[in-house]
């Protein structure tokens, strides 16, 4: 056959779209366009693979193929001109040989031993890709294995120590009250163990990295969510002084948490591969090594005995939360932190127990995806509300309003709530956009038909997500922000927070113009640069327009003083009248820049030793109900409708935040139902998106979102954090509707159609419940 290549002009309908794109002039459009939109859709936005340098080279990693082992020798082989391609090995390294980050257990190449498969051994560099892929097929590595740990149970009881003490990276012990003197108190008491695996971000655009090392520094372009991560991780295998040590964030497509961490690995490869060629280095995962290689979302295990009244009151909670944290320890200690502080949910319970530990295993490290441990406890918590509603007779909203936390309540860490949450308001909103009630009557109606195929159901949680770093961290972090004036008038923001998709850009942009009071246009967000921006934090946590848009907003506000108190500006002003204060300003006294620096509020007081008091400065509060139809025929189960209401403070973008809403649900669809990651021997199995399935278009329901405002006065005009919230109780909603649908109940996600199968052949299958009777 023949192939041929079609060039398409796309001239005339990209030069309608920027005339339709142009800003208005009008006040009919209140919400402003995305700032990075016109450049992505145009296809002039650059990503790292966009670029090139002179004289450049591409960069491939060999990788093991066993999960653990020990490294015997290493042949060349085949008709390869070995003497031209850059080989780089852990003997390249200097100095320490670890990623540096919040542990230093990960070496940046292994040496002799082998603790996953996939895990980078050599670093190979050649100017042709082609001729680099077969060099890559011609290496070989004599491992001699060892008995791999390849699940959490195996790791829990492993006899062989391999991490250390329990083969355990982190734990945490939470109490409130004394829940061992609840039980004899209890009406009941009921027993669930739930289980969630694996999840991939599956961002559109792969990891990949540029560096060139010169002597006496390094500087990288790459996609990334946390320069400053990387810039650490440089200068730590380097030994170099902050300042030779240059990070570029290019436009990066899509993050989840899967860009926070790995990003300093394949940084540190590209600069090894540069130093030694004295060339700059690029790497570009495709999608099956990205998929295989980088890190996913903890599989976790959570175990659940709650004590309850015979009025359907808790008394006590005891929670048993494990996490799979891989071959190394990467971000494992910050999940497991937020998923043990919210597996109490948003209930109010007098005593309460939460033990958590991350434990290690022979796979690939796990780390950060959006959400990051909060989906995992929720599941098992809005799961378990479910079951405990059954066996008390009780409605499941009723049972969860009977328990709903108020202002004044406390939280399992002894977070005394200090704003009104409405949660009541919020279930009923939910509710009665559902049309809850009467769908789940008439659905009980039609599922007892005799013969019936297509079995609907109806599915609710309740659940709260935190924003912001827990505890100290925001504390300990100390981010900056700033705001400079241009000669021209012009305004940029000066952050390292990143735009990957949620709309930063755009956001900065309006809250650095609402608060000097001039045209959205006039305002720029400076491309995250080590060397021009400072340090604000990671992207992630949902942080950065609640924390560093506050910075943001303050630092604006501080220049608008700066020029009016030094007599450049009037209090009310036009926009002309402001460039003309911010020229003669830089003019006459030189450049106009204001910092913000973050300031920990007064009421967040948290121990860090007992893990006890404010773990954040605010929550943002939610209720989503699915609506589901279960095929008796296929066992598949497809989500038909589904209502999301959420108070996330003061709501900064409407069409941004309806975005991150829906987004953030359809991901979470994929959790719960379609994205199973497959495992051999340590390896994912299913690293192609022929074999990966996520949902579609077609697969994905109207999703209805509803906000409730309630301004955070810690928040830029009152914003909260909104990009994990929903990824955090989708999950147990809709398997909570497939169990009124079919009776079955089932705790383990990705519910597939063939556990849904083997669940209705075996009812009792998986059901671990522990009943103490009537007092």
């Amino acid at each position: 056959g023949t192939a041929g290549f079609f060039l398409l002009d796309f001239s005339a309908e990209i030069q309608d779209f920027e005339k339709m794109t142009q800003p208005s002039k009008s006040t009919e459009c209140p919400l402003p366009l995305r700032k990075e939109g016109r450049e992505k859709v145009t296809g002039r936005a650059q990503y790292v693979d966009d670029l090139t340098f002179p004289n450049m080279i591409f960069g491939t990693t060999v990788r093991s193929s066993v999960p653990r082992g020990r490294i015997r020798k290493i042949f060349f082989e085949g008709d390869i001109p070995w003497n031209e391609i850059v080989i780089v090995s852990a003997k390249d390294i200097l100095g320490k040989n670890s990623v540096a980050h919040i542990l230093d257990d990960q070496p940046c190449l292994a040496d002799e031993l082998i603790h996953h498969a996939e895990e980078p051994i050599l670093l190979l560099g050649h100017s042709d890709r082609f001729l680099l892929e077969e060099a890559r097929r011609n290496v070989r590595i004599e491992i001699d294995p060892l008995p791999p740990v390849l699940s959490i149970d195996d790791s829990l009881a492993r006899k062989e120590i391999i991490w250390g003490k329990d083969n355990t990276f982190k734990s945490f012990l939470i109490q409130k009250g004394d829940v061992n003197q609840a039980w004899n108190k209890a009406h009941l008491v009921v027993e669930g163990e739930y289980v969630s695996g694996a999840q991939e971000q599956l961002y559109i655009e792969p990891n990949g990295m540029i560096a060139f090392a010169e002597p006496g520094g390094v500087t990288v372009w790459g996609s990334m969510q946390c320069p400053y991560y990387v810039h650490h991780a440089l200068t730590s295998l380097f030994d170099l002084p902050k300042d030779k040590v240059r990070v570029v964030q290019t436009e990066t497509g899509g993050g989840f948490g899967g860009k926070e961490d790995y990003p300093s690995i394949l940084a540190l490869h590209a600069a090894l591969l540069s130093r030694k060629s004295g060339r700059p280095a690029k790497f570009i995962y495709d999608r099956a090594e990205d998929m295989a290689a980088t890190t996913k979302r903890h599989p976790s295990r959570t175990r659940h005995r709650t004590a309850v009244t015979k009025d359907g009151r808790l008394l006590a909670m005891d929670i048993d939360f494990v996490l799979d944290g891989g071959a190394y320890a990467t971000l494992s200690s910050v999940v497991l932190s937020r998923g043990s502080i919210h597996a109490a949910g948003p209930y109010n319970c007098p005593n309460v127990r939460i033990s958590s530990r991350a434990v290690a295993t022979n796979t690939p490290p796990h780390g950060a995806f959006r959400g990051f441990g909060a989906p995992q406890s929720i599941f098992a918590l809005e799961r378990h509300m479910d079951h405990i509603a059954a066996e008390l007779g009780l409605a499941s909203d009723e049972f969860r309003r009977r328990n709903l936390i108020q202002e004044g309540q406390t939280t399992a860490t002894g977070q005394k709530i200090r704003e009104n949450p409405d949660l009541e308001g919020l279930l009923k909103s939910a509710l009665d956009s559902a049309d809850y009630n009467k769908k789940s009557a008439l659905f009980t109606k039609e599922n007892r038909k005799p013969g019936q195929k297509i079995k609907r159901g109806m599915g609710i949680s309740v659940f709260m997500h935190g924003a912001g770093f827990t505890g100290s961290g925001e504390r300990f972090l100390a981010s900056v922000a700033g705001i400079e004036a241009t000669p021209a008038g012009k305004i940029r923001v000066l952050a390292s927070s990143t735009e990957i998709g949620q709309g930063a850009r755009t956001v900065f942009s309006q809250i650095a113009s609402e608060a000097l009071a001039i045209d959205f246009d006039d305002i720029e967000v400076v491309q995250p640069d080590t060397n021009l921006v400072p340090n604000s934090g990671p992207t992630v946590a949902s942080r950065t327009t609640m924390v560093v848009g506050k910075l943001i907003e303050s630092a604006a506000l501080a220049l608008k003083e700066t020029l009016i108190q030094s007599g450049y500006l009037a209090n009310s002003y036009t926009r002309g009248e402001f460039k003309n204060a911010c020229a003669n300003f830089i003019a006459r006294t030189g450049p106009l820049r204001v910092f913000s620096q973050y300031q920990q509020p007064e009421h967040i007081q948290w121990d860090d030793e007992k893990y006890l008091g404010d773990a954040y400065g605010t929550f943002a509060w939610a209720v989503y109900v699915a609506e589901v139809s279960v095929d008796l025929s296929t066992f598949e189960t497809r989500v038909e409708n589904f209502v999301a209401a959420q108070e996330i403070g003061k709501v900064m973008h409407p069409l941004l935040a309806e975005g991150q809403i829906e987004g953030g649900v359809v991901q979470a669809i994929g959790y719960a139902l379609y994205e199973d990651v497959l495992w051999k021997n340590g390896s994912m199995w299913n690293n192609r998106l022929t074999n990966y399935i996520i949902p579609t278009a077609t697969d994905v329901p109207r999703v209805k979102v509803l906000f409730k405002e309630n301004p955070y006065r810690y928040g830029p005009k009152g914003a909260k954090g909104i990009g994990e919230l929903p990824m955090d109780g989708v999950a147990p909603a809709i398997l909570n509707a497939v169990e009124f649908a079919t009776g079955a109940r089932v705790d383990r996600i990705p519910l597939l159609p063939e556990g849904l199968m083997k669940a209705l052949q075996s009812p009792e299958q998986g059901r671990k419940m522990l009943r103490r009777g009537d007092k």
